[in-house]
């Protein structure tokens, strides 16, 4: 087992700076000067010139890429050209938001999913499997930004049961300004459900006919037992594999919907640096984003070894 995690973490290591090579290639790339940018329209091109040396993107970009490396390894992601502060601490004012929005998502699909798709399954062909089949298909093709305009409209703006917009003020309580994301968690979790539902319900099916599963069942033990006992424990691991799929997706897919509900999120950061070409910015949250997605690959091989004794041999 040591020798698996070991190779494993060698394995993220080496997803992780080929992640940093593309992210600071493609960053670079693109069309935009965040000098210029910064100086407005009415800037000379000496004005232009002196920034650009200030922030070293004067320089060339395999010296820009190898002390962008020396910093990465100092825990250094940079500075913020727009922002004037440390990248991870912008991350990190930016973070709450982000990671309730995607802790209630995330956990409100599961919910949504599992009790479906088990059950879906168990009664293939019924009128609730073949209903809940196209719910999950009719949920899968809907944008999340549109769900999030349709809940703003009835849920906000006709009923006034929760707030259209934004993460409160500045004196507002943490129950206050969680209530803020039952609206865009409820548009994204009703969304990444209808991808679980389908694994589960397949998973659940190909277990069921199997000859554990009937000898469980000439035992006497009830159908509950069966199901959630013995078929869901062997349907484990491609059910852990998409949640864990979601959960990352989550993540890197939280950008429109907090645009649209108005978070001051990681996305909404994201968004502006993009807007205003600033590098570090950027940069810094693509890579913590890859490494969030490399984490919870990691933590799913780890449960796949908990979950299932013929993984670990």
């Amino acid at each position: 087992m040591l020798r698996t995690v070991l190779h494993r973490l060698l394995g993220m290591l080496a997803v992780m700076l080929i992640v940093v090579t593309i992210v600071f290639v493609i960053v670079r790339v693109t069309p935009g000067d965040p000098a210029a940018v910064m100086l407005g329209p009415d800037a000379t091109a000496a004005d232009i010139a002196n920034l650009r040396a200030q922030f070293g993107l004067d320089r060339p970009l395999p010296v820009q890429y190898v002390q962008y490396l020396l910093g990465l390894l100092q825990g250094d992601f940079g500075r913020s050209i727009f922002l004037g502060q440390p990248v991870l601490a912008a991350l990190g004012s930016r973070a709450e938001p982000t990671f309730f929005l995607t802790l209630f998502s995330l956990a409100l699909a599961v919910l949504i999913a599992l009790p479906i798709g088990i059950y879906s399954a168990y009664r293939r062909g019924s009128l609730f499997d073949q209903a809940a089949t196209t719910v999950a298909m009719l949920a899968a093709s809907v944008p999340s930004f549109w769900l999030g305009l349709v809940l703003i409209q009835v849920f906000a703006v006709r009923l006034g049961w929760f707030p259209a917009s934004g993460y409160g003020g500045p004196g507002t309580t943490l129950a206050e300004r969680l209530g803020h994301l039952v609206l865009p968690s409820v548009a994204l979790g009703i969304v990444s459900s209808a991808l679980i539902i389908r694994f589960t319900r397949a998973s659940m099916l190909d277990v069921l006919n199997d000859d554990y599963v009937r000898t469980a069942r000439s035992k006497g033990m009830g159908e509950a037992r069966v199901v959630l006992r013995h078929a869901l424990k062997n349907a484990a691991i491609p059910i852990l594999t998409v949640v864990g799929l979601t959960a990352a997706l989550l993540v890197s897919g939280a950008v429109v919907t907090e645009t649209v509900f108005g978070l001051p999120g990681v996305g909404n950061l994201v968004v502006n640096a993009v807007l205003r070409r600033d590098y570090p910015v950027i940069q810094g949250a693509l890579l913590v984003v890859a490494g969030l997605y490399v984490l919870i690959n990691f933590a799913i091989d780890m449960l796949y070894i908990l979950v299932d004794p013929r993984v670990r041999a």
